[in-house]
């Protein structure tokens, strides 16, 4: 099941069937299931403060995921910065919402097992990121 929250941001349109038919939808690619994804939208404030209280760092990032999956199942908490995601979408010279879904199967991808930490997972991570987006025509 997935949920949406907003912390600190004004609502906006979110097309949630969307987004969990497309995380059923990786999740079978991946061999898995689709738990229970929150997904938190929040300011850039907001998610620092997650950053210090919770991982000891001090600094902004688009999204932090608190991984609780189970295998099969794909389970967490993805909080991400909408001024984040913003600012990035300018900086890559997309649309807020490509921005925006990239950062959403990124957290999801943390959640299915991939990592970002070395330049071989980060080649694969962004692989998969791409593979993800093309499914909804992104």
């Amino acid at each position: 099941m997935l949920e949406i929250v907003f912390e600190d941001v004004f609502s906006f349109e979110f097309n949630v069937s969307l987004i969990s038919d497309w995380y059923t939808n990786v999740s079978s690619q991946e061999n898995k299931e689709l738990g229970d994804v929150t997904i938190i939208f929040c300011s850039d404030d907001y998610l620092l403060d997650v950053n210090r209280q919770h991982l000891d760092h001090d600094y902004y990032t688009d999204i932090i995921t608190f991984d609780y999956s189970d295998f099969p199942l794909v389970s967490g908490d993805l909080f991400i910065s909408v001024d984040r995601v913003k600012e990035n979408a300018i900086d890559f010279n997309v649309s807020f919402e490509h921005e925006l879904h990239r950062v959403i199967i990124h957290g999801f991808l943390h959640l299915c097992g991939y990592f970002d930490k070395s330049e071989e997972d980060e080649l694969l991570m962004r692989s998969k990121e791409n593979q993800a987006l093309s499914l909804i025509g992104l």
